[in-house]
């Protein structure tokens, strides 16, 4: 037997949801895997309410639980509130995917009898099914996830099913209505933000350029991000001249993340930081062509066979840090278009595989 328990004596899994989306995004992977190895499994995801667009295009998960709680945020008295709210839904098992002592509050107060997580920080009463996390079995963020499908130490299968988003068509064009867009140009999305610090993005004079080039080949460009991201998104468009401007729209900060998905849907081609648009990028099967810096593709790389990957191995990298601790930024600087833009020819010219 290789789950912690009969796959059929698990009728109703609580899975306690990461935070980030692009976590979030890694994290479906593992609820394909769960209804492939038994179908008739309820999968009820406690999340983040931020992450309900999202969520809403994972048809494996039957029901979402907002987490009520800010990023961070303990309050251990409003955890034993939600964990006994939960207490009479007969939950089977709960898989926690975040290593946080916090995140295990909730299944332990829920009385859920089979509680799964990696050890994390000091979890060993809260969780009755806790894994050591042997890091260099398991580089990549997605196969630790995946390991909790499994009993201790039991092998992965070698091939896993990559996260899928499936949205609904019929909201492609109230979006383009609203945001004035058209598709009558081929269409590069660029997604120059990174949630997690200036290390992961890759410099807005290295955007504008591709997006130029673009451009002149006759596409058309968008800029997707969040409201933080939009002055760094407005600098690459104003170094563009202002006839190059006119195919170029900044959508950063103007969309909420169930537009920005569906907008994603519409790209013939996307370039991106490591961040969870990448992610979301990856799940929607767009060619994709991603820049790391500071992280590492070993470790979150984009789940997709449409995707080309351009990093730099030098001495200091990857060093997972926000910001350079150097102040060179040699990681990402020494990247430069032309070596992009190939990748992005190379990708388009080959055919493209379904996943």
């Amino acid at each position: 037997m290789d789950f912690p328990a009969s796959l059929k004596a698990i009728r109703t899994i609580l899975i306690v949801g990461p935070a980030w989306i692009g976590d979030m995004m890694m994290a479906q992977s593992l609820f394909i895997l769960l209804k492939r190895r038994n179908p008739q499994v309820k999968l009820h995801l406690l999340a983040s309410a931020w992450t309900r667009p999202l969520v809403a295009a994972m048809p494996e998960i039957d029901e979402v639980i907002d987490m009520p709680f800010g990023h961070g945020q303990l309050d251990v008295m409003a955890r034993y509130r939600l964990g006994k709210s939960l207490a009479d839904r007969g939950y089977d098992q709960a898989i926690l995917l975040p290593n946080s002592f916090k995140s295990a509050l909730v299944p332990f107060f829920a009385g859920i009898p089979l509680r799964t997580g990696w050890r994390g920080e000091m979890r060993y009463g809260l969780l009755n099914d806790w894994r050591p996390l042997d890091k260099k079995r398991y580089p990549l963020m997605v196969q630790r996830y995946l390991a909790l499908a499994y009993a201790r130490d039991a092998a992965l299968p070698a091939d896993f099913p990559y996260p899928q988003l499936q949205l609904d068509p019929s909201r492609r064009q109230p979006l383009l209505t609203k945001f004035a867009l058209h598709l009558n140009r081929p269409l590069l999305i660029l997604c120059p933000g990174a949630e997690y610090g200036s290390a992961k993005r890759w410099p807005e004079a290295y955007y504008a350029t591709v997006a130029a080039q673009r451009i002149r080949a006759g596409w058309q460009v968008w800029l997707l991000g969040s409201a933080k991201d939009q002055p760094v998104a407005e600098t690459i468009r104003d170094q563009l001249p202002p006839t190059l401007q006119v195919h170029m729209n900044n959508l950063a900060g103007r969309t909420n993340l169930g537009e920005a998905i569906a907008l994603m849907a519409c790209a013939d081609a996307v370039l991106s930081n490591d961040s969870g648009l990448m992610h979301i990028a990856a799940a929607l099967n767009r060619p994709l062509v991603v820049v790391f810096g500071s992280t590492s593709p070993e470790h979150t790389p984009p789940l997709s066979q449409r995707v080309r990957v351009v990093t730099n191995t030098l001495e200091c990298s990857p060093c997972f840090e926000r910001e350079c601790p150097l102040g060179h930024h040699k990681c990402l600087r020494e990247l430069k278009p032309a070596q992009v833009q190939a990748e992005l020819d190379e990708l388009l010219a080959s055919p493209a595989t379904v996943s």
